[in-house]
């Protein structure tokens, strides 16, 4: 192996103690300590904390509520502290953990953090190139050189930067970065290299998670303006030699087994807590849907609902869900919410494209919106509003930021700018209310648009246009067969989710976290399209799927915000228009109850739910639009009948799933290898932001300020921040909303197929085997009886609870006390 593949490979290795990070506009919620997924949970947090200095577990505050609120079941907890070799009772393990966060935070306060060190001159230094280099069109003055690459631009600029004691050392370096590393490193043992390369990439996480899913990710701006982990490394090690920072960690001397808890390899004590706390949860949820299971049988075949809705497995879905059963004969699903479209998306006269995917998968198709006639009135009515408002924004943003017309612009439109600026605020439900008007008035894409699902051999692109007849089969089979379906209603509609906010830089995380942190609509009119196609119903009737002939499939999409599901209609015939008016109605009813549920979670009104979920979609001084994800606990596998009769709050995530109508295991196995991991991925990603903010998450929206359009730093400086900001996740100060609880999994199938699939996939054994999620399975022929997965492919018999309500919410801390 050369050297410089050699410094390659064990940059590679060494970014795994950093996650990645996505941009702002496409959040994307992910594990912060997916690099660490390879060892049991609790070595994991630990190794976490030395390098990226994280908690790893709630503090005892926090596991005392939960315990008081009811949300800790003595008996469980007594037989976990007994289990790992614990002798406390419960006041005296809450206090022993209570002493250790005192001990941390004293450790911490004893850090003189005023002290500038040579690191942290190192550290602003880089954090103002990479600002500036990585700025995604927000800069009025762009950095000079960006499309030689990062060194080489850096190699020209640092000379003129009075921050460093020696700027000309960098005309001296070599032209390769791997050559520079490997003449900075010359005096490292070779064996030690990658720990260097791990301790200065976790100097920064937020900036280098960035820089790895960027490079990984090859987006356009990457293309443009490419840079690499072994560039940033080369320069920072220059910056190191130049400021005499430590190249390495510092040996902790070994202190001889002073931790008792390790010593006697006995799991921690808060991974105890935290045992006891997700095991509660488990069984009041595992507990019903066995009752469930027991008592529900699958709907004769010759029933016909008024509609079916295939909604996302988002934990909103649940919610909405319930309230659109509840006003008629429909059916709902879940399905993920990229409707299993792997695909890049450009909507109409947009100048970006979108990977509309999971980003466990890469985008495989290019599908682009083309106006369905180029002389159409909607069509041309939309490019009149676009253009308008398009060069009214140019304009304002020109005289805003004109040193030479800013004055004059704020003299001449003070008066009625300062009173826009007072509407927003003072009365932003009334301004949502003029918004939704006008956006009435101008008219969608999807109005006079189609998607190009068919496929152009002529288009040129990185990705193919479109799929062929084969692909869009191949999609529509999938859905149906991973969801169960063997009746269809006249009309099916495919909604995805998106998010409603003003002025909140974290938007993208209320959106689809199948899509990326896009919108989900396009995906749903994608699937819509193809179901529609002829060819491919008959296609499908050789795989034994019938749609009948009165069969119409409408996107459509669900504003989490609101709880507004806007249809995609305007194809849909002359036939169905009772149907779709029908629908409509219903659907308005349904919005109402789920808005007023979530607006009584967010401690307003619940009567007047619609109006103040209008307020905060719209109020631009509102820093929680809507609780997200906060609050996910567990991921149900199975039929809707398994969880029709259920309210479960929220929290958990829903995939349809009929385990008589996949004899071989491979839908199951699809469910368990995607979206079983997605949802491990968003459960981690709230769990260490709730437990440590300060590392794994974002702090408050108030003193944040974004960067480039791609991140937000804390003040006006410094690395990007990860993870979700404290609002997402807090009620009140100290007071989580979100119970930071691993995901909990259950699946109706039989026990053998989850063995056979998880012997096939050992990563997914080992995210079980290594405590980052549970699974149980809920096994219809052995009488519904429940079992829970241990380790090494071995189930443990649950014993049978006795009943409960149907109701699984285990409602936050906020709303126990």
């Amino acid at each position: 192996m050369s050297t410089e593949s050699g410094i390659e490979t064990s940059i590679d290795a060494a970014a795994d103690a950093v996650g990645s990070v996505w941009p702002l506009h496409s959040f994307v919620t992910a594990n912060p300590l997916a690099g660490f997924e390879d060892r049991p949970f609790h070595e994991a947090v630990a190794d976490a904390e030395r390098l990226l200095g994280g908690d790893g577990y709630p503090s005892a505050e926090v596991f005392r509520r939960a315990f008081e609120a009811g949300q800790i079941d003595p008996e469980v907890l007594s037989q976990e502290l007994a289990e790992h070799g614990y002798d406390l009772d419960t006041e005296a393990a809450l206090d022993r953990m209570a002493a250790e966060d005192r001990d941390t935070a004293t450790d911490a306060a004893s850090v003189d953090e005023s002290a500038t060190t040579a690191t942290d001159r190192v550290d602003a230094v880089l954090t103002k190139w990479l600002a500036v280099f990585l700025d995604q069109g927000r800069a009025e003055w762009p950095m000079p050189n960006r499309e030689q690459g990062f060194y080489a631009a850096i190699r020209r600029i640092a000379p003129h930067d009075r921050d460093i004691p020696d700027g000309e050392a960098f005309t001296a370096l070599p032209e390769s970065p791997t050559e520079a590393i490997r003449e900075h490193l010359a005096d490292q043992p070779l064996g030690e290299w990658q720990d260097v390369f791990e301790f200065q990439l976790a100097a920064l996480p937020g900036w280098t998670g960035y820089l790895k899913q960027r490079a990984a990710g090859g987006d356009a701006w990457q293309t443009e303006y490419p840079i690499t982990l072994s560039e940033y490394l080369a320069v920072r090690l220059t910056l190191v030699d130049l400021f005499d920072a430590p190249i390495a960690p510092e040996e902790v001397p070994d202190e001889g087994g002073t931790d008792t808890e390790l010593a006697d390899d006995r799991v921690p004590l808060p991974e105890v807590w935290l045992t006891a706390w997700e095991a509660t949860y488990r069984a009041e949820l595992v507990g019903s849907l066995t009752e469930t299971s027991a008592a529900t049988t699958r709907a004769a075949d010759g029933g016909r609902p008024d509609a079916q809705l295939v909604f996302c497995i988002d934990t909103r879905s649940e919610i909405i869900r319930r309230h659109v059963e509840a006003q008629g004969d429909y059916e709902t699903h879940g399905y993920a919410g990229f409707f299993g479209i792997p695909m890049r998306y450009a909507g109409y006269d947009s100048d970006v494209t979108v990977d509309a995917c999971p980003p466990i998968l890469d985008a495989q198709h290019r599908i682009a919106d083309h106006p369905r006639s180029r002389t159409s009135a909607a069509k041309q009515e939309h490019d009149r509003w676009h253009d308008t408002l398009g060069a009214s924004q140019r304009v304002m943003k020109r005289l805003k930021s004109n040193a030479a017309t800013a004055f004059s612009f704020v003299e001449s439109a003070g008066v009625g700018y300062g009173a826009a600026l007072a509407a927003r605020t003072l009365l932003p439900a009334r301004v949502y209310d003029l918004l939704d008007a006008a956006d009435e008035r101008a008219p969608h894409d999807h109005e006079f648009c189609e998607p190009s699902v068919d496929y152009n051999p002529d288009s040129v692109h990185e990705l193919r246009e479109g799929l062929t007849l084969d692909e869009k089969v191949e999609y529509a089979a999938t859905a149906f067969e991973l969801m169960g379906w063997e009746r269809f209603a006249r009309v099916v509609v495919f909604a995805g989710h998106a998010s409603q906010t003003a002025n909140n830089p974290f938007d993208s995380s209320l959106d689809c976290g199948a899509c990326a942190g896009n919108p989900g609509g396009p995906n749903a009119r994608v699937l819509a399209a193809i179901c529609n196609d002829d060819e491919v119903r008959a296609a499908l009737r050789e795989r034994g799927i019938e749609i009948p002939e009165d069969t119409v499939f409408v996107a459509g999409e669900h504003n989490t915000t609101t709880d507004e599901v806007d249809l995609y209609d305007s194809t849909v015939p002359d036939s169905h228009e009772d149907d779709i008016a029908q629908l409509r109605a219903d659907l308005d009813a349904a919005r109402d109850g789920a808005a007023a549920e979530r607006a009584g979670d967010m401690g307003a009104d619940a009567d007047s739910g619609v109006h103040e979920t209008q307020r905060r979609a719209a109020d631009w001084a509102e820093t929680r639009p809507e609780w997200g994800l906060a609050g996910n606990a567990g991921f149900v596998v199975g039929p809707r009948s398994l969880t029709e009769d259920l309210d479960l709050d929220g929290r958990s995530f829903l995939h349809s799933y009929d385990w008589t109508t996949d004899p071989d295991g491979d839908a199951l196995e699809t469910i368990m290898t995607g979206p079983m991991v997605v949802t491990q991925w968003i459960n981690s990603q709230y769990y260490f932001a709730t437990v440590d903010n300060a590392v794994y998450g974002s702090g408050s929206k108030v003193t944040q300020n974004p960067v480039g359009n791609v991140g937000v730093y804390q003040g006006n400086g410094g690395d990007l921040l990860t993870g979700l900001p404290l609002q997402s996740l807090l009620a009140a100060d100290d007071d989580p909303y979100h119970q930071p609880l691993r995901l909990s999994t259950v699946i109706h199938a039989p026990v053998d197929r989850l063995t056979e699939v998880l012997s096939e996939h050992e990563h997914l054994a080992a995210l079980l085997d290594n405590d980052w999620l549970s699974l149980t399975v809920v096994d219809p022929t052995q009488e519904h009886r429940a079992f829970h997965y241990e380790s090494d492919l071995d189930w443990e018999p649950v014993a049978p609870r006795a009943a409960t309500t149907p109701e699984i919410t285990g409602e936050p801390t906020a709303a126990d006390d």
